[in-house]
């Protein structure tokens, strides 16, 4: 079992704070974020940019406490007893 957490707006706008997910036989971040769109159509624009088709940057992403810039990014596989944080980035001018 995998642990997402949402923060923030992200918890808003999904109406749960954390979920778990079966890792039938291990996947990436990138297919989890693309699951997690596909269920929860409203964080789909927030979670991935459609023009472009890929992940964005819209959110802080931990993989148990480690932001995944140090990982291996949106690629890294997700093992059982993984814990995924996403915080919302709130960008300003």
């Amino acid at each position: 079992m995998i642990t997402v957490k949402l923060i923030g707006a992200l918890r808003h706008l999904s109406g749960r704070s954390q979920f778990q997910i079966n890792n039938h036989g291990g996947f990436s971040l990138r297919h989890l974020i693309e699951q997690m769109g596909q269920e929860m159509t409203n964080l789909k624009s927030i979670l991935s940019d459609q023009e472009l088709n890929d992940s964005n940057s819209n959110s802080l992403i931990l993989i148990n406490g480690t932001e995944i810039s140090v990982l291996n990014g949106f690629e890294t596989k997700l093992c059982d007893g993984d814990e995924i944080v996403f915080v919302p980035v709130v960008h300003g001018g």
